[in-house]
């Protein structure tokens, strides 16, 4: 819940960077509140930056005053949109079934889910992360999921915002794992092709760590996206691993 009209200034000054020093083999997303997005289509209009939005309901339309739905978003200019994010799912407490209907509204609209998982600190510390992950994996990610429309980003909770990150290791097994399981429900010509994000508090100082890892296609950064140098250090870190 951040982001006013003043914020836009650094998604201008983010644009400017890229349009004088480009970064080459990235594919760059920002995801502003919905209160910004037609003013965020136009201060990128014509940049490689696309656009993305936090949530959606899962209806296409109907008598649910405040809620947006992604043929709303889609109209607004957004391309993605983010479900099943950790604070939906805490906050909201939204299940892995309105998760996967969240997608599958984002496919009705033609837009990409980027669909969250994650495990909390007494999940992590009791050892049950990866059977989370695995059933948040198997409830949340529709069967019509495809390389195409849909990106799956891992974000331990106790790792947003914390300044604590997991372990290469450990981020590789989790990885490892996301794509097995994905491989088991879609098959893995698609499981390859998916595009798997590593997000908690991700930072140019330890994005080489992180986005060297195996399996680990991209950043899915929160407070660092924030301040446009520090985002675009990260992304120039990115198109280190990619060289």
């Amino acid at each position: 819940m951040n982001g006013l009209g003043s914020s836009l200034s650094e998604l201008e000054s983010l644009r400017a960077r890229l349009e004088t020093a480009p970064v080459p083999e990235t594919n760059i997303m920002v995801c502003p509140p919905a209160t910004l997005l037609s003013r965020a289509r136009e201060a990128i209009k014509d940049s490689t930056i696309m656009l993305g939005a936090q949530d959606c309901n899962p209806l296409a339309s109907g008598a649910h005053t405040g809620d947006i739905s992604a043929e709303m978003l889609a109209d607004a200019g957004a391309t993605s949109v983010i479900v099943g994010h950790s604070e939906r799912r805490h906050d909201h407490h939204e299940s892995d079934a309105l998760v996967h209907a969240k997608a599958l509204a984002a496919y009705r609209a033609g837009m990409m889910a980027i669909i969250c998982i994650g495990e909390t600190e007494a999940q992590y510390r009791e050892g049950k992360t990866l059977d989370v992950l695995r059933g948040q994996l198997e409830g949340s990610v529709p069967e019509g999921a495809r390389a195409a429309n849909t990106v799956v980003a891992y974000e331990p909770v106790w790792a947003i915002g914390t300044g604590l990150t997991p372990t290469p290791p450990e981020v590789a097994q989790v990885h490892g794992l996301i794509r097995s399981v994905l491989g088991q429900m879609l098959g893995d010509s698609e499981a390859g092709a998916m595009r798997l994000l590593y997000g908690g508090s991700v930072k140019p100082s330890n994005a080489a760590n992180l986005l060297f890892v195996p399996d680990v296609n991209g950043a899915w950064v929160g407070g660092a996206s924030i301040k446009a140098e520090d985002f675009y250090e990260i992304l120039s870190v990115y198109a280190g691993t990619q060289s």
